[in-house]
């Protein structure tokens, strides 16, 4: 009796194994993962299948949420930043605080506008432009943040291909449903032409 219930035990435990590898062969990788504690609960509660499909459509639409947040948030390359709380609205002399705040809503991108943040160094454009760019990925908007130098370095190489590869992963030759977002300090002026020229 007990070598039954222990092959029956192990057939169990390989058929749940082969289909957690076909779950994740087909994409479901959470229903996948959790399969043995997914049908323990659904035995348990005695769910119809109606109601363990909602729970695997549920639970896979959360994880490709989260998993889409994460890659574009590693892709935006904001790093570390201020959240706009700590932002001193006092400090720079002369802010436009509706116009700034009115970005925060995102309502340039569906009509296809930038937004320039122009002012000398130490202001907070780049605090403010990161917490922008930051409320677009929250958003479902693919961003990608560089500064100056590293854009000016992507755009100054000697490939023509490769740079025009450049600027578009940097969003501001082509704006698809992406965050397009430029900032500049005084330091451009002094930008010899031909680094920005093609």
């Amino acid at each position: 009796m007990n070598s039954q219930n222990t092959t029956k035990t192990q057939i169990t435990a390989q058929t749940t194994t082969e289909l957690a590898t076909q779950l994740t062969n087909i994409g479901l990788r959470v229903t996948a993962a959790g399969l043995s504690d997914l049908i323990a609960r659904a035995t348990t509660q005695r769910w119809s299948p109606h109601m363990l499909l909602e729970q695997i459509a549920a639970s896979e639409v959360a994880d490709k949420s989260r998993r889409s947040l994460e890659r574009r948030l590693r892709q935006a390359r904001l790093g570390r930043f201020k959240p706009i709380a700590d932002f001193d609205w006092l400090w720079p002399k002369k802010i436009d605080r509706p116009l700034i705040e009115r970005a925060f809503t995102l309502d340039f991108i569906p009509e296809a506008r930038n937004l320039i943040l122009l002012g000398a160094n130490g202001l907070g454009k780049t605090m403010l432009t990161k917490n922008i760019a930051y409320n677009g990925v929250l958003a479902g908007y693919t961003v990608v943040f560089r500064t100056a130098p590293e854009l000016l370095a992507d755009l100054q190489c000697d490939s023509p291909a490769l740079r025009r590869r450049a600027s578009s992963r940097c969003g501001f030759l082509k704006l698809r449903p992406s965050l397009s977002l430029k900032f500049a300090t005084r330091g451009w002026r002094s930008l010899p032409l031909k680094t920005l020229s093609n």
